[in-house]
């Protein structure tokens, strides 16, 4: 990628991480209003309750590639890996237990759950 075409990108990256950070601080009040309050129906809170956590990732990820793309490519795709890894044991939980299998004499027996 040359130089212009990933300082665009990054306002790109900046205008978005923007969007969603102020979506995230919306969402976020009304799930604690919510829970203080009640007023939100219980599948709409359940939405918003997913919602909250799925727009947490996004919002790490789209600033971290924010933050990375104007770096070296070392650092660029360190940061890609722990975004992979990030979202490969938050999408698939049993992941962790399933490579500790492969380990001789390994044994899974406490999972972090979120």
């Amino acid at each position: 990628m040359s130089k212009d075409f990933r300082m665009k990108l990054e306002k790109v990256f900046d205008f978005l991480g923007e969007i969603i950070a102020f979506v995230v601080a919306v969402v976020w009040v009304l799930v604690i209003l919510n829970a203080n309050f009640g007023f939100l129906p219980d599948v709409v809170a359940n939405v918003f309750g997913i919602v909250k956590e799925w727009l947490l990732l996004v919002f790490v990820g789209v600033v971290g590639l924010e933050a990375t793309i104007k770096r070296n490519f070392i650092i660029r795709l360190f940061f890609y890996l722990i975004l992979a890894v990030l979202i490969i044991f938050y999408c698939f939980p049993g992941t962790y237990t399933y490579l500790i299998s492969f380990v001789p004499g390994g044994q899974a027996s406490a999972v972090l759950a979120l």
